[in-house]
């Protein structure tokens, strides 16, 4: 084991451009040539998120990594997590604890304290392993924020970290993009950016050539690779905002009976964990859509709440819109409805919220519990029995059950029963609940059975852990065949190239 290790920064021109899932290939490719390799992100702005082991919470992207590293999820692969509760203000999350909420100017003021934790968190995860991979949030040229930068360009500079930007040419515009994310920057941050990746190229690499030159010949910098599109490529999405409304979620496989199962999943305004439905979307025969009009839920067998980090403001979303009318006709029609954490909590009777959306309102009625919010967060991971299969789960809610009638639990051996059943009406807290095969079989047979549904037939053999790690798999063999990797050991080995051309905004 080192004494020092290096690493690199992998930085986007945009969201969602391709930094995680770049960064869990190249812990990937490291991880299955032997090196021990941990991935970071520094600060994490998400509402999916996951419970290490040691019960703090972190970016369920950064869990994802791990798994490509090989190695279990650590509180110190994400320190600080923000989980975005309106459009003005998120829930701070540091070393795997909430810290209580923040607006974007008072955050601001915590910056200095919050590079700290982060430059000694890293340097701890380079002590220990051979390679950490990190990565950056948004773009690092977001020159309004760059003076109090503490997950781009800002952690560069303090770590000493050379730089990759990855674009996304599905998008359009990628070089105008990677040109003008660099010449953004100033100079100190310039000299740290070491090439770029073009991501999700669809066609003859061929065809892009004269424009990777041109691109190396205006910023003195390579395309370091040209990752293809993959239609495989599709779980574990880092946003929310990854699923579009009235999306299919995946490539659905055609049915293995005669019909298809057909799952709604209302598109909240502040969806949490919305990678829940994606072990569903993986069986054939199932599709999964996001909605966010009721007209969407006419032909739907299941209707699936999902998590909410403002639970009574996505209740009243869910009033204004109709969909909680819809909802409501469904179950009435003895159709399936299943909700999980805040879904579980609207399908109740009342809520009483006086920490993260301040207000009591009446659930959707459809079972017989009412939550009550509690200053602690619950933070878990749980195991039991459902439908009579082994199960585990993770916990990430402030909602506590504090009166249930006599309705059965969903889980059993959960510290005496979690969640609840009435008729064709489920619900629980527990994410990840899906991903158990055996129950997800006995569930989907479950909905066809009332949804009557008898031409659908679940597969046997789905197993949502291959699936993933065919996929982290697939992301380790991009980055050997379409990845200078030479380039990327000298990057991590040496840092970056001294020397770096400096350009201006004007340039040209």
């Amino acid at each position: 084991m080192k004494a020092y290790v290096n690493s690199l920064l992998v930085a986007g021109t945009t969201s969602d451009a391709g930094k995680s899932v770049l960064v869990a290939a190249i812990c990937r490719w490291l991880a299955r040539g032997g090196s021990a390799v941990a991935p970071f992100k520094a600060q994490n702005m998400s509402n999916n998120s996951v419970v290490t082991a040691s019960g703090g919470e972190i970016g369920r992207a950064q869990a994802v990594q791990a798994a490509a590293a090989g190695v279990e999820p650590d509180v110190r692969f994400n320190p600080v997590l923000l989980k975005p509760g309106s459009d003005r203000s998120s829930q701070v999350v540091v070393l795997g604890r909430a810290e209580g909420q923040e607006n974007a100017l008072s955050y601001r003021r915590r910056k200095d304290v919050l590079l700290e934790t982060v430059t000694d968190t890293l340097a701890e995860l380079r002590a220990e392993h051979d390679y950490v991979i990190c990565e950056g949030a948004g773009s690092p040229s977001e020159i309004n924020l760059r003076a109090h930068d503490i997950a781009n360009m800002g952690l560069a500079r303090a770590a000493g970290l050379p730089v990759l930007v990855v674009g996304d040419i599905d998008r359009g515009g990628v070089f105008a993009q990677l040109f003008g994310t660099l010449a953004l920057l100033d100079p100190a941050d310039q000299a740290l950016v070491s090439g770029f990746v073009v991501n999700k190229f669809r066609g003859e690499p061929e065809l892009l050539e004269p424009g990777l030159d041109q691109l190396r010949a205006l910023t003195g910098r390579k395309v370091h690779g040209v990752l293809p599109w993959s239609e495989e490529l599709w779980l574990d999405a880092e946003d929310s905002l990854s699923y579009v409304a009235d999306g299919v979620v995946g490539r659905p496989a055609p049915p293995l009976g005669t019909q298809w199962l057909r799952v709604a999943v209302p598109r909240l305004p502040r969806i949490s964990n919305a990678t829940d439905v994606e072990a569903l979307a993986a069986e054939p025969g199932v599709s999964v859509r996001f909605v966010t009009e009721p007209s969407r839920l006419a032909d739907a067998d299941l209707v699936l709440l999902p998590g909410s980090k403002s639970t009574v403001a996505d209740l009243a979303w869910l009033r204004d819109t109709g969909l909680a009318e819809g909802i409501r006709s469904h179950a009435a029609s003895g159709l399936p409805v299943a909700g999980v954490c805040g879904g579980f909590q609207m399908l109740g009777k009342r809520i009483v919220d006086h920490v993260e959306s301040g207000g009591e309102v009446d659930g959707l009625g459809l079972l017989d519990v009412d939550v009550e919010f509690a200053s602690e967060k619950a933070l878990g991971n749980p195991a039991g029995t459902a439908m009579g299969h082994r199960v585990s789960g993770y916990e990430i809610h402030h909602g506590r059950v504090r009166r249930s009638g006599d309705l059965p639990a969903l889980i059993s051996g959960a510290s005496g029963g979690e969640g609840a059943v009435h008729g064709s009406v489920v619900g629980t807290h527990w994410h990840g609940l899906f991903e158990n095969d055996g129950f997800r079989r006995e569930f989907l047979g479950w909905v066809a059975d009332r949804a009557g549904r008898t031409g659908f037939r679940c597969s046997p053999e789905t197993s949502f852990a291959e699936l993933r790690r065919a996929q982290l798999d697939l992301l380790g063999d991009m980055v050997e065949r379409h990845l200078d990797t030479d380039a990327l050991m000298r990057l991590l080995e040496g840092g970056a190239p001294e020397g770096m051309p400096t350009l201006s905004a004007g340039q040209h």
